[in-house]
């Protein structure tokens, strides 16, 4: 059985036990969450696909830990004009176990 669920305004394919990292979320380390932005359930009934979510269908999630990505480098410049800006950049992000998912 598996999920695709909407955080962040990003889409994960979940299954249970599964850790995935979603965009910074405010909820406490061993805290845990009901997603319901559940956009389609692949189960035991078949597929459910929602319109645009799926009606009643819940996602819970444990709060692993909070931290940050690894570091993305942007580096801009004009060719032939001596101009060069480097920039770094390291995404917040908030890693969660699925526990269940309720269809």
């Amino acid at each position: 059985m598996y999920a695709i669920i909407e955080s962040g305004g990003k889409q994960y394919k979940v299954a249970e036990g599964d850790v995935v990292r979603v965009e910074l979320l405010k909820a406490e380390v061993g805290e845990t969450i009901e997603l319901d932005r559940v956009l389609a359930i692949n189960g035991d009934a078949g597929m459910q696909l929602g319109n645009p979510v799926v009606e009643g269908a819940k996602v819970s999630a444990k709060v692993i830990e909070h931290g940050k990505g690894k570091k993305v480098v942007v580096f801009r410049y004009k060719a032939k004009k001596n101009v060069r800006k480097k920039n770094g950049h390291r995404q917040p992000f908030t890693a969660l176990e699925i526990q269940k998912i309720n269809a």
